[in-house]
C-alpha cells in the first residue's frame, strides 16, 4: 500500500494514453509486482525461507491454482492461512479487474487493462462501460462469497474454516486449511454445498448476472453454459459408473465422488474429497483430461474454456463441410452469433501454444527430476490452474519435493496460464517493443 501510495501520487497529475500494448504490459507487471510482494509474509513469518517455496507459493496463490509446497497445512500459523486464501480471493477475479474501477481517479481508461486479463476470448456485454461493468461483478463476486461463507459456517464448520473456503471456493482457487481437504469434514451437506458454489464459480459472471435478474432464457440460450452442464453431466456419470465397478461404495456416494470431483476439475477449483488416482487406470486418465477443459468464458476457473472447445470443434466439422462444398461461405456461430475470423484464428493458436507448451515443459520438468507422468501432471495442473496433478503431484501430495529449479519454471506457467498465454508471451515477441 504504501509503494502504491508513492506511485499514485507520482503519476496523479499526469494524462496518460493506455493503449493495447501499455495495457498487456502493465497486466503482466502488476502480477508479476503483486506475487513479490504477495510472497513476503511467508518470508517474514519464518514458514519457509526458500525463495523457490514461497515464489511457488504465493503465484498459486494469485493465479488461484491451489498447488502448494507446504507439507503440513494444519500446522501453519492462522495469519498464513488466511493470507493464502486472500491471495487466491483476490487473483479470483484478477487484481486489474478489481482496480479498473479506481484507474479514472488517475485519468486514464480501464478498457485496454480488461481485454488484457478478460478469461475467455469473449466477454458478454452486461454494461457499456468498463467501470459500471467491473463493479457489478465484483458486486456478484462479493455477494456469492459472503453467502458460502454464511452458509458453510451454518452447516458446522467453524468460522475460521468457513471464510477461509468460502474464499477459495469462489476464486475456484482450492486452498484448504485442512491436510486433508474437503474429506476432513466428512459431511454430505458441505459437499454438495460446495458443489454447488463451485459450478456457479465456473459459470460466466454476465450468465450469473442475466439469472439474478431473472432472464432465465437468457442464461438458458447461452451454448456455452448449456454444453458446461452437459459435459459435467457425462463426465460425472462415467467416473461414477467406474467408482461403482471398481470400489465397494454405495451408489450416492459413488455420485457424490464422481459429482465433486468433476466439478472441482473442470472449475479449476483443485478440492478433493479422496485419491481418485488409486481407484482405476479410467478415472484417472478421465481426470487428467478434465485438467485440460476448464469451464466458461468470464468466470473466475482457469484452464483453456468450453468456449474455445466449442469453436475449435464445430470448425473441425464444418470443414468436412467445407470440403464438400469449396466454394460456400460456411461460418460458425456461437450464440445465434458470427465467430470472426480473427477469433478463429486467435482460438487456434491458442489451442496450439496451449498444447505446446504442455508439451515442451513436460520435457523440461522430466529432465529435472520427475518421472514423465508426474512430469505431465505437474505442467498440466500449473497451466490449467487446477491444483492436483497425477504421478507424484497427484491430489494427495504436494509439491515439496520438486526441485527449486522447477518450482520456479512451474510458478511460470502458472502465470501463463492465469493471463491466458498471448499476455505474457507477447512480451517476448520483437513487435511488442517496436514502436511502429
Amino acid at each position: 500500500m504504501t509503494v502504491g501510495a508513492v506511485l499514485w501520487y507520482i503519476k496523479f497529475g499526469t494524462g496518460v494514453n493506455v493503449n493495447k500494448r501499455e495495457g498487456y504490459l502493465i497486466v503482466a507487471l502488476a502480477w508479476i509486482f503483486m506475487v513479490l510482494f504477495g510472497s513476503l509474509p511467508y518470508y517474514f513469518s519464518g514458514v519457509s525461507t526458500e525463495w523457490s517455496n514461497i515464489i511457488f507459493e504465493s503465484v498459486s496463490g494469485f493465479t488461484t491454482t491451489g498447488a502448494t509446497i507446504f507439507n503440513d497445512i494444519e500446522a501453519l500459523p492462522n495469519s498464513i492461512l488466511v493470507w493464502r486464501s486472500i491471495t487466491q480471493w483476490i487473483g479470483g477475479m484478477g487484481i486489474i479487474v478489481l482496480t479498473v474501477a479506481l484507474f479514472p481517479l488517475l485519468g486514464i481508461g480501464g478498457i485496454q487493462l480488461f481485454a488484457a486479463e478478460a478469461p475467455g476470448p469473449t466477454s458478454d456485454k452486461i454494461h457499456p462501460r468498463i467501470r459500471e461493468t467491473a463493479k457489478r461483478l465484483w458486486f456478484i463476486y462479493v455477494g456469492l462469497t459472503a453467502l458460502l461463507i454464511l452458509i458453510l459456517y451454518l452447516e458446522g464448520m467453524t468460522s475460521f474454516d468457513a471464510l477461509n473456503h468460502g474464499l477459495t471456493t469462489m476464486a475456484t482457487g482450492g486452498f484448504s486449511t485442512k491436510n486433508a481437504s474437503i474429506a476432513f469434514y466428512d459431511s454430505r451437506l458441505i459437499q454438495y454445498t460446495l458443489c454447488l458454489f463451485m459450478l456457479l464459480a465456473g459459470t460466466n459472471y454476465a450468465v450469473i448476472f442475466f439469472g439474478l435478474r431473472g432472464k432465465f432464457r437468457t442464461v438458458w440460450r447461452n451454448e456455452e453454459f448449456r454444453f458446461y452442464i452437459f459435459v459435467v453431466f457425462v463426465f460425472v456419470l462415467m467416473i461414477a459408473a467406474g467408482i461403482v465397478h471398481r470400489s465397494h461404495l454405495g451408489l450416492e456416494e459413488s455420485f457424490r465422488t464422481a459429482l465433486f470431483h468433476v466439478v472441482s476439475l473442470i472449475t479449476t477449483t483443485g478440492y478433493v474429497t479422496t485419491d481418485y488416482t488409486v481407484i482405476s487406470p479410467f478415472i484417472t486418465c478421465m481426470c487428467f483430461l478434465l485438467l485440460f477443459v476448464g469451464a466458461c468464458a468470464g468466470s473466475t476457473s482457469g484452464g483453456i474454456k468450453l468456449i474455445r472447445h466449442m469453436v475449435f470443434v464445430k470448425n473441425s466439422f464444418l470443414e468436412f463441410k467445407r470440403i464438400l462444398h469449396p466454394r460456400a461461405m460456411i461460418r460458425i456461430k456461437m450464440n445465434k452469433e458470427l465467430v470472426a475470423p480473427r477469433i478463429l484464428t486467435h482460438i487456434l493458436v491458442f489451442l496450439l501454444l496451449y498444447l505446446g507448451i504442455f508439451v515442451i515443459g513436460t520435457i523440461v520438468i522430466s529432465v529435472l527430476g520427475l518421472d514423465l507422468l508426474s512430469a505431465a501432471g505437474a505442467v498440466s495442473t500449473c497451466l490449467g490452474n487446477v491444483g492436483p496433478g497425477i504421478g507424484s503431484v497427484g491430489p494427495v501430495d504436494n509439491f515439496s519435493e520438486v526441485s527449486g529449479l522447477a518450482k520456479f519454471i512451474l510458478s511460470f506457467i502458472m502465470l501463463m496460464g492465469r493471463l491466458e498465454l498471448f499476455t505474457i508471451l507477447v512480451l517476448f515477441t520483437p513487435y511488442f517493443w517496436k514502436n511502429n
